[in-house]
């Protein structure tokens, strides 16, 4: 880096020349990406677009700024400029005098930034963009790849860049790269007393006095029932630091979202800062030239007074501010009620049946009354379940229409303390907000604004997560178009969409998992109908269980399902399916893990819906059911809560895992269907390693409560290993012979069940499978024996022992031998015998003068025996061979079929 006592200097006469610039009102994080970019552009003039922040400005002059080499942008000459390097901006009217370039034929453009997008981008031939706290963070991990080494004064200054644009790791934008890369930058030597030194300046009395103008000015107005606070401030001398003042306010006053306008000099300025989804202040700034992030953003405005610019706002703020959500946006429907003259003990059925707390009392549609199990219960208690449910409803409640604001919903919920809230329209009951519903939104991360709480109390940090940059990471690209596709489809019917289940567990896991579950709210089959008629794809759908099967033109299938609920007549029984809502949808599958949705409709395109704490459990690694009778409903779900804690990595959470021994031991696994459990296995036994699962299932006892005899295969482990070496081998041969891994593994696993017909009837196996196992167990060790007996067996005698054996059965027999004699044999017979075919067919021998009849079968015969031994290499070797045996004046006359050959 070149140096000189002057941090300003003139540019030498070259032919071209490159610029690294950044964004006027330049910060630190603007700055240290502009020194980074000089890393990688060695070559290139550092060039500031316009002004700097107050602080920045105090740094070149108390620092060691000096020693870097920077030209002011009025002796850049820009008809030379070749390439232009922006870094922490993409915006056209936040580089000054650059932009005049822009469309300028031949130059090269170079964009480094975190920014969203906006309408005002521009477009560079190289572009490396990224969502991240803070540009430094992008420049730090390009250095680092290079492996390009950094002063320690280097370091602290791209530290503070850091530091500064994440607030010090408290705003909502930091991610884990940021930390990383400040981390990095501290193993560099950056200084972390010299950035707490910069970012924590005494203010001036400037300043305090702007501030206090800020406070006693600031006006609060709601807006789609958001409250946004626009404070004003005038100056008549330019006051430094403007948004480090605003954010002061942020925390002082507890603020969501604040507009904050100063008028210094001939200029006002705007600094926002937003802490509500709703409000993107980025967004909201371009109107005024501005802009930034969602959640802060500035603009300067010329020739305009503060009551201008403040009217401008406010007009900007009514249409563009989103509505917060609505009664009608988290309501559940449909809805579970009950009639006036059932009985209670009816209504405590329902409330079981569906796990709910609160049931409806309707009539012909109208809404009568609500009734707890609190109060079921005690009736039953009391012996009074065969009266009507009537007699005990109660009939003082509240009900909101569905346009009730989510501060109207939760004074019903928590200030009136009403369990369940219906939400009707022009008198029908439309949906219900339950008090579970209120808390999974407060603090499970569905929505989070703080004025549904006392705003001195609340915790600003909640929001909703949106996983839309993770689907753009580590989806491909069509498969991201794909999910989009499906979102505009249902928005042009009302219905809400989402992708679910493991799909959105292994995204979150970054495991590779491209089988897509759709959970439409509404009719699943025509949504695809309607689907299919937009895009090249054809449907099957199956009306019974209001599902369909998307198939596109390269055979990619999607699963659509209408979200459903479920409910079991008896344990371990097929479940009885109810149309219902995505909550009950989701309330229905095995684990927490696997109840994960995201939301695809355009508006809310990639907003990750939690229910039951998945991500906790994902974060924990826990396999965890969602209610305790989860086995004795479904017990094939401890079969596959083994197989998940084992294929991740995780552990069965304790109560989980005593729910599983005690529906081993109320007999609920024998109460399964035969082929339920024999799927399971299956899908155990198709698992890349297998083993781990199958030592699990049979410390649990499940594989014992199938059958008393199954124990674990003498030498279990290593047998499955020499499977699993086995298998892998016999792929790389590449013989494109279809055969079923798993089944190979199922032959190991039953040895030490003695009684066959029993294992069949209690796995439902097929007759073929039957008769597998029973070859396997009849001839396996006879062929075993016969190889080790006969080390020099010949090449047509170990064809003929092995051909009529499947290729399972010889896999997993190569697996079992310890002797080398018969893997070989088995080696042999795949990688040389199997495939040999004789050239001769019976037009041939009729050509030789040889008449039709058994003598062909035994002249082919010998011929593929010819082969094997290698006696016979070509066609013409086979015609020669039936010449000299079969014909008169070769070595024999033409035999009789089954004559012996000379």
């Amino acid at each position: 880096m070149n140096a000189s006592p002057n941090h300003l200097s003139t540019p030498r006469a070259d032919e071209g020349i490159e610029v690294i610039t950044t964004h006027l009102n330049t910060d630190f994080d603007g700055l240290a990406s502009m020194l980074a970019a000089k890393k990688l552009y060695p070559e290139a003039w550092l060039v500031f677009p316009g002004s700097q922040e107050q602080n920045l400005r105090n740094f070149f002059l108390q620092s060691t700024m000096y020693l870097y080499n920077f030209t002011r942008v009025k002796q850049v000459p820009l008809n030379r400029v070749k390439r232009l390097i922006l870094v922490d901006t993409r915006q056209r009217d936040r580089i000054g005098r650059f932009a005049e370039i822009l469309d300028r034929p031949g130059l090269e453009i170079h964009i480094y930034d975190h920014h969203p997008p906006g309408e005002q981008d521009i477009k560079g031939q190289v572009e490396y963009i990224r969502p991240v706290g803070a540009n430094m963070t992008l420049m730090t991990g390009l250095l680092k790849d290079q492996q390009i080494s950094l002063t320690p004064d280097e370091a602290t200054l791209m530290a503070l860049g850091i530091y500064e644009d994440t607030g010090s790791f408290t705003f909502s934008s930091t991610t884990p790269e940021d930390y990383l890369a400040a981390a990095y930058l501290l193993e560099q030597g950056a200084n972390l007393n010299l950035i707490a030194d910069l970012l924590t300046r005494e203010l001036t009395a400037e300043q305090v006095s702007l501030l206090n103008q800020l406070l006693e000015s600031a006006t609060r107005h709601r807006i789609n029932s958001l409250e946004i606070v626009v404070a004003k401030a005038s100056m008549t001398t330019y006051v430094g630091d403007f948004a480090v003042l605003v954010h002061k306010m942020m925390d002082m006053e507890n603020l969501n979202c604040l507009f904050a306008l100063a008028r210094m000099e001939d200029r006002v300025y705007i600094v926002a800062r937003s802490r509500l989804r709703e409000i993107n202040v980025g967004e909201i700034l371009t109107a005024f030239g501005g802009g930034g992030h969602p959640y802060a953003a500035s603009a300067t405005v010329k020739d305009q007074t503060l009551v201008q610019v403040e009217e401008k706002l406010l007009r900007q703020l009514r249409s563009r501010v989103t509505p917060q959500r609505r009664a009608k946006d988290i309501m559940t429907f449909p809805v579970k009620w009950v009639r006036p003259d059932e009985t209670i003990e009816h209504a405590n059925e329902l409330l079981t049946r569906y796990n709910i707390n609160v049931l409806l009392v309707m009539e012909d549609e109208r809404l009568l009354g609500l009734i707890s199990r609190q109060v079921i219960e005690k009736a039953i208690f009391h012996g009074l379940k065969d009266l009507p449910v009537r007699e005990y409803m109660t009939t003082e409640y509240s009900a909101i229409d569905p346009e009730a604001t989510f501060y109207q919903i939760q004074e019903h919920i928590i200030e009136n303390k009403q369990r369940l809230l219906p939400v009707v329209d022009r008198g029908k009951v439309v949906g219900v907000i339950s008090r579970t519903d209120l808390l999974n939104i407060l603090f499970s991360g569905p929505v989070l604004t703080e004025y549904l709480y006392d705003s001195r109390k609340a915790p600003h940090f909640v929001r909703k997560k949106n996983v839309a940059y993770l689907m753009e990471e580590r989806l491909p690209s069509r498969i991201v178009d794909l999910l989009k596709s499906v979102g505009k489809v249902a928005d042009t019917l009302g219905y809400n969409a989402y992708a679910v289940g493991g799909f959105i567990r292994d995204l979150l896991l970054n495991f590779d998992n491209l089988d897509i579950d759709i959970v439409i709210e509404g009719d699943g089959i025509r949504f695809a109908q309607e689907y299919v008629k937009h895009y090249p794809a054809r449907v099957r759908y199956h009306q019974k269980f209001k599902t369909a099967v998307i198939i596109f033109e390269d055979g990619f299938k999607v699963d659509v399902a209408t979200a459903r609920s479920e409910y079991y007549e008896s344990p371990a029984a097929l479940p009885i399916v109810e149309l219902s809502s995505i909550k009950m949808d989701l309330y229905r599958r095995d684990f927490t893990i696997n109840t994960l949705a995201v939301k695809l409709n355009e508006r809310h395109f990639g907003i990750l819906i939690d229910f039951f704490g998945a991500q906790k459990d994902l974060k924990e690694k826990t396999i965890r059911v969602l209610h305790n009778l989860s086995f004795v409903e479904d017990p094939t779900r401890a079969f596959r809560a083994v197989r998940f804690e084992q294929r991740f990595g995780f552990k069965i959470g304790k109560l989980t895992l005593n729910l599983i021994e005690n529906a081993v031991r109320i007999g609920a696994i024998e109460k399964l269907a035969p082929k339920r459990i024999f799927t399971e296995l299956q899908l155990i036994l198709s698992e890349e390693d297998p083993w781990p699962m199958i030592k699990r299932l049979f410390e649990l006892n499940l594989l014992q409560a199938v059958h008393p005899e199954w124990t674990l295969p003498p030498k279990g482990e290593a047998l499955f290993g020499e499977i699993q070496a086995v298998l892998s081998w016999f792929d790389l041969l590449y013989l494109n012979e279809p055969y079923e891994k798993w089944l190979v593994y199922f032959l190991a696993l039953t040895q030490p069940v003695s009684k066959i017909g029993e294992l069949r009837v209690r796995l439902g196996l097929t007759k073929k499978l039957t008769d597998l196992l029973t070859l396997c167990r009849a001839e396996g060790d006879r062929i075993l024996n016969t190889l080790q007996r006969n080390p020099a067996t010949a090449r047509s005698e170990i064809y003929k022992l092995l051909s009529p054996i499947p290729t399972e059965i010889l896999l997993f027999l190569m697996a079992k031998t310890p002797q080398a004699t018969g893997r070989k044999a088995i080696s042999l017979f795949f990688t040389q015998l199997k495939s040999v075919r004789i050239a001769t067919r019976g037009e041939d021998l009729k050509r030789l003068g040889i008449p039709p009849g058994p003598l062909y079968k035994t002249i082919l015969n010998e011929l593929l025996e010819a082969r094997l031994n290698g006696k016979v290499l070509t066609a013409e070797d086979e015609i020669a061979y039936v010449s000299q045996h079969f014909l008169p004046g070769g070595a024999s006359a033409p035999r009789t079929a089954g004559a012996p050959p000379d």
